[in-house]
Protein backbone atom coordinates (compact mmCIF):
# COMPACT_ATOMS: atom_id res chain seq x y z
CA UNK A 1 0.00 0.00 0.00
CA UNK A 2 1.09 3.80 -0.68
CA UNK A 3 0.40 4.93 2.57
CA UNK A 4 1.11 8.58 2.89
CA UNK A 5 1.90 10.97 6.11
CA UNK A 6 2.11 14.71 6.43
CA UNK A 7 4.71 16.18 8.41
CA UNK A 8 4.44 19.52 9.88
CA UNK A 9 7.45 20.94 12.07
CA UNK A 10 6.50 23.67 14.30
CA UNK A 11 9.41 24.48 17.03
CA UNK A 12 8.44 26.96 19.70
CA UNK A 13 11.34 29.47 19.33
CA UNK A 14 10.56 30.93 16.32
CA UNK A 15 12.89 34.77 17.40
CA UNK A 16 11.48 37.28 14.67
CA UNK A 17 8.10 36.91 15.42
CA UNK A 18 8.09 35.27 18.53
CA UNK A 19 5.48 32.21 18.98
CA UNK A 20 5.07 32.86 15.30
CA UNK A 21 3.51 28.97 14.86
CA UNK A 22 0.73 29.97 16.98
CA UNK A 23 0.28 33.51 16.86
CA UNK A 24 -3.35 34.09 15.61
CA UNK A 25 -3.59 35.18 11.82
CA UNK A 26 -7.44 36.08 10.89
CA UNK A 27 -8.45 34.99 14.45
CA UNK A 28 -6.73 31.03 14.08
CA UNK A 29 -3.79 29.85 15.12
CA UNK A 30 -1.16 30.32 12.28
CA UNK A 31 -0.29 26.42 11.80
CA UNK A 32 -3.92 25.88 11.82
CA UNK A 33 -3.96 26.54 8.37
CA UNK A 34 -2.20 24.12 7.30
CA UNK A 35 -3.39 21.42 9.15
CA UNK A 36 -6.92 22.02 7.91
CA UNK A 37 -5.70 22.16 4.42
CA UNK A 38 -3.78 18.77 5.66
CA UNK A 39 -6.82 17.09 6.16
CA UNK A 40 -9.32 18.03 4.13
CA UNK A 41 -7.04 17.56 0.90
CA UNK A 42 -7.99 13.41 1.99
CA UNK A 43 -4.23 12.62 1.01
CA UNK A 44 -3.15 11.73 4.44
CA UNK A 45 -3.35 8.48 6.02
CA UNK A 46 -1.91 10.63 9.33
CA UNK A 47 -1.08 14.01 9.45
CA UNK A 48 1.39 14.89 12.21
CA UNK A 49 2.76 17.84 13.93
CA UNK A 50 6.82 17.34 15.13
CA UNK A 51 6.68 20.03 17.57
CA UNK A 52 9.51 20.30 21.17
CA UNK A 53 6.33 22.82 22.72
CA UNK A 54 3.76 21.60 24.54
CA UNK A 55 1.27 24.74 23.99
CA UNK A 56 1.65 24.28 20.12
CA UNK A 57 1.60 20.31 20.62
CA UNK A 58 -2.41 21.09 22.76
CA UNK A 59 -3.19 23.55 19.26
CA UNK A 60 -2.08 21.35 16.94
CA UNK A 61 -4.05 18.36 18.49
CA UNK A 62 -7.54 20.68 19.07
CA UNK A 63 -7.52 21.39 15.00
CA UNK A 64 -7.38 17.71 14.55
CA UNK A 65 -3.30 17.09 13.88
CA UNK A 66 -1.57 14.05 15.75
CA UNK A 67 1.25 14.78 17.67
CA UNK A 68 2.87 11.35 18.58
CA UNK A 69 6.08 12.68 20.95
CA UNK A 70 7.62 15.89 21.54
CA UNK A 71 10.97 16.38 19.51
CA UNK A 72 14.02 16.69 21.58
CA UNK A 73 16.18 19.81 21.94
CA UNK A 74 18.84 18.73 19.73
CA UNK A 75 16.62 18.91 16.76
CA UNK A 76 15.28 21.97 17.52
CA UNK A 77 17.11 25.10 17.77
CA UNK A 78 18.38 27.52 14.89
CA UNK A 79 20.36 25.15 13.18
CA UNK A 80 18.43 22.05 12.83
CA UNK A 81 17.00 21.24 9.01
CA UNK A 82 13.80 20.33 8.27
CA UNK A 83 15.33 17.21 6.87
CA UNK A 84 16.82 16.65 10.26
CA UNK A 85 13.24 16.61 11.59
CA UNK A 86 11.24 15.44 8.96
CA UNK A 87 13.77 11.80 9.60
CA UNK A 88 13.18 11.94 13.10
CA UNK A 89 9.60 11.99 12.90
CA UNK A 90 9.62 8.99 9.87
CA UNK A 91 11.96 6.77 12.48
CA UNK A 92 9.89 6.91 14.92
CA UNK A 93 6.87 6.05 13.02
CA UNK A 94 9.28 3.06 11.74
CA UNK A 95 9.41 2.11 15.30
CA UNK A 96 5.89 1.63 16.03
CA UNK A 97 5.58 -0.38 12.82
CA UNK A 98 4.36 2.31 10.65
CA UNK A 99 6.17 2.73 6.81
CA UNK A 100 5.29 5.38 4.78
CA UNK A 101 5.34 5.80 0.39
CA UNK A 102 5.08 9.48 0.80
CA UNK A 103 5.62 12.31 2.70
CA UNK A 104 4.73 15.51 2.65
CA UNK A 105 6.77 18.03 4.55
CA UNK A 106 4.24 21.19 5.14
CA UNK A 107 4.99 24.51 6.89
CA UNK A 108 3.47 25.49 9.69
CA UNK A 109 3.57 28.76 8.18
CA UNK A 110 1.78 28.68 4.80
CA UNK A 111 -2.30 30.41 5.40
CA UNK A 112 -2.43 30.43 1.32
CA UNK A 113 -1.93 26.13 1.30
CA UNK A 114 -4.51 25.38 -1.52
CA UNK A 115 -5.50 21.36 -1.54
CA UNK A 116 -5.61 21.27 -5.14
CA UNK A 117 -2.04 22.03 -5.01
CA UNK A 118 -1.18 19.16 -2.57
CA UNK A 119 -3.34 16.83 -4.70
CA UNK A 120 -1.73 17.57 -8.29
CA UNK A 121 1.88 17.69 -6.27
CA UNK A 122 0.68 14.10 -5.12
CA UNK A 123 -0.89 12.88 -8.37
CA UNK A 124 2.20 13.94 -10.60
CA UNK A 125 4.80 12.74 -8.34
CA UNK A 126 2.98 9.00 -7.70
CA UNK A 127 2.99 9.37 -11.55
CA UNK A 128 6.29 9.94 -12.13
CA UNK A 129 9.68 8.68 -11.65
CA UNK A 130 10.75 11.58 -9.88
CA UNK A 131 11.80 11.88 -5.95
CA UNK A 132 10.17 15.01 -4.76
CA UNK A 133 7.52 17.60 -6.11
CA UNK A 134 7.23 21.32 -4.58
CA UNK A 135 5.48 24.28 -4.26
CA UNK A 136 6.93 27.12 -6.64
CA UNK A 137 6.18 30.23 -8.14
CA UNK A 138 7.39 32.51 -10.80
CA UNK A 139 10.39 35.39 -10.11
CA UNK A 140 8.44 38.69 -10.42
CA UNK A 141 11.22 40.36 -12.03
CA UNK A 142 14.02 39.20 -14.18
CA UNK A 143 16.96 37.89 -12.07
CA UNK A 144 19.70 38.20 -14.82
CA UNK A 145 19.06 42.06 -14.33
CA UNK A 146 19.20 42.12 -10.60
CA UNK A 147 22.33 44.16 -8.98
CA UNK A 148 23.92 44.29 -5.27
CA UNK A 149 24.62 47.07 -2.89
CA UNK A 150 28.47 47.20 -2.26
CA UNK A 151 30.43 48.12 0.62
CA UNK A 152 30.30 52.25 -0.25
CA UNK A 153 26.33 52.37 -1.07
CA UNK A 154 27.01 52.25 -4.59
CA UNK A 155 25.71 49.55 -7.36
CA UNK A 156 26.94 46.60 -9.22
CA UNK A 157 24.96 43.81 -11.62
CA UNK A 158 25.44 40.55 -11.08
CA UNK A 159 25.25 40.31 -14.47
CA UNK A 160 26.22 43.26 -16.13
CA UNK A 161 26.16 41.88 -19.81
CA UNK A 162 22.42 41.50 -19.47
CA UNK A 163 21.52 45.38 -18.54
CA UNK A 164 20.59 46.52 -22.46
CA UNK A 165 18.31 43.11 -22.47
CA UNK A 166 14.84 43.30 -22.96
CA UNK A 167 12.80 41.81 -19.87
CA UNK A 168 10.98 39.40 -22.15
CA UNK A 169 14.00 38.54 -24.21
CA UNK A 170 15.35 36.67 -20.38
CA UNK A 171 14.68 33.47 -19.66
CA UNK A 172 12.00 33.17 -16.46
CA UNK A 173 13.24 32.22 -13.46
CA UNK A 174 11.30 30.72 -10.22
CA UNK A 175 11.63 30.41 -6.40
CA UNK A 176 10.74 28.31 -4.31
CA UNK A 177 6.97 29.13 -2.56
CA UNK A 178 7.59 27.40 1.03
CA UNK A 179 4.70 25.66 1.27
CA UNK A 180 5.00 21.70 0.80
CA UNK A 181 7.24 19.12 -0.54
CA UNK A 182 6.16 15.50 -1.40
CA UNK A 183 8.91 13.17 -1.25
CA UNK A 184 8.45 9.34 -2.73
CA UNK A 185 10.43 7.52 0.42
CA UNK A 186 10.87 4.58 -2.14
CA UNK A 187 13.15 6.00 -4.62
CA UNK A 188 16.56 7.07 -3.63
CA UNK A 189 18.41 10.26 -5.56
CA UNK A 190 21.27 12.09 -4.45
CA UNK A 191 20.15 15.40 -6.26
CA UNK A 192 19.03 18.28 -4.38
CA UNK A 193 15.22 19.26 -3.95
CA UNK A 194 15.62 22.25 -6.78
CA UNK A 195 17.45 19.74 -9.04
CA UNK A 196 16.46 17.11 -12.23
CA UNK A 197 14.90 14.47 -9.62
CA UNK A 198 11.87 17.20 -8.78
CA UNK A 199 8.81 18.24 -10.36
CA UNK A 200 7.62 21.85 -9.52
CA UNK A 201 3.70 22.53 -8.87
CA UNK A 202 3.40 26.08 -10.01
CA UNK A 203 1.54 28.59 -7.89
CA UNK A 204 0.18 32.24 -8.43
CA UNK A 205 2.33 35.00 -6.97
CA UNK A 206 -0.81 35.94 -5.36
CA UNK A 207 -1.11 32.88 -3.01
CA UNK A 208 3.05 33.01 -2.35
CA UNK A 209 4.61 35.20 0.95
CA UNK A 210 7.03 34.00 3.11
CA UNK A 211 6.38 35.14 7.06
CA UNK A 212 9.87 35.98 8.29
CA UNK A 213 9.16 39.79 10.10
CA UNK A 214 6.64 41.34 11.30
CA UNK A 215 6.02 43.17 7.55
CA UNK A 216 6.11 39.78 6.22
CA UNK A 217 3.22 39.08 8.61
CA UNK A 218 1.42 42.25 7.84
CA UNK A 219 1.44 42.27 4.30
CA UNK A 220 0.81 38.29 4.59
CA UNK A 221 -2.49 39.10 6.53
CA UNK A 222 -3.57 42.10 3.90
CA UNK A 223 -3.39 39.47 0.59
CA UNK A 224 -5.15 36.66 2.72
CA UNK A 225 -7.89 39.77 3.47
CA UNK A 226 -8.01 40.65 -0.42
CA UNK A 227 -8.54 36.82 -1.32
CA UNK A 228 -11.61 35.88 0.97
CA UNK A 229 -13.07 38.98 -0.45
CA UNK A 230 -12.74 37.72 -4.03
CA UNK A 231 -13.85 34.56 -3.46
CA UNK A 232 -17.21 35.64 -1.41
Amino acid sequence: MNKTVAIIPARGGSKRIPRKNIKLFHGKPLIAYSIEVALKSKLFDKVIVSTDDEEIAKIAKEYGAIVPFLRPKELSDDFTGTGAVVNHALEYLKSVGEIYAFVCTIYATAPFLDEKYLIEGFEKLKNSSAKNAFSCTSMPFPIQRTFKITQNERCEMFWPENFTKRSQDLEEAFQDAGQFYWTNLNIKSNEIIFGKDSIPIILPRFLVQDIDTLEDWQRAEIMYEVIQKVKA
